[in-house]
């Protein structure tokens, strides 16, 4: 597999792209959009990866993860956390918010729909079981501080959704 950005370099791709999130370990690291830059230089693997928001508790194992991906590999490598330029939700590539909906999250929508939401309107999050668009908020909060629960008001299901960031 070879990747169309230029700040990655296709020889670690694939190593990349087979470490996960592991708040949602069906998403890889490139696919929600945390991989900044990653190169080999002098025998080392530098890879720059900016948090989904500071302070994000899973930063250190996904640095964890990709150092020891590496290291399955017999390669050296060193994470970088960048925090400027601050991450985003469009970020997440289309097959990482496909994933999500697999998995029962639903993926962000966009910044208008949640702008909204802060103003009392009514935000429309469809439903990752039964697809219904009859859906309410249960909790700003959800598994994680980057999610909110949601309850299907058709299947009666809960489910997260991933808050859009920009």
């Amino acid at each position: 597999m070879v990747t169309d950005s230029p700040d990655i370099t296709p020889e670690l791709y694939d190593t990349l792209h087979a470490v996960t999130d592991p708040e949602i370990p069906v998403i890889s690291i490139l696919d929600l959009g945390v991989v900044r830059r990653a190169y080999e230089q002098d025998g080392i693997v530098h890879v720059y990866i900016t948090p989904t928001y500071s302070g994000c508790p899973a930063t250190d194992v996904m640095g964890d993860d990709i150092i020891k991906a590496f290291a399955n590999q017999g390669k050296t490598a060193q994470v970088h956390v960048v925090l400027n330029e601050a991450w985003t939700t469009d970020w997440i590539t289309e097959k990482g918010r496909e994933a999500m909906r697999e998995y029962g999250i639903a993926p962000p929508l966009n910044a208008t729909a949640d702008k909204d939401a802060l103003l009392g309107n009514a935000r429309v999050v469809p439903c990752t079981n039964c697809k219904s668009t009859d859906t309410k908020l249960v909790s700003q909060f959800g598994s994680t501080a980057c999610k909110a629960l949601f309850q299907c008001n058709t299947c009666q299901e809960p489910f997260d959704y991933f808050k859009c960031l920009r």
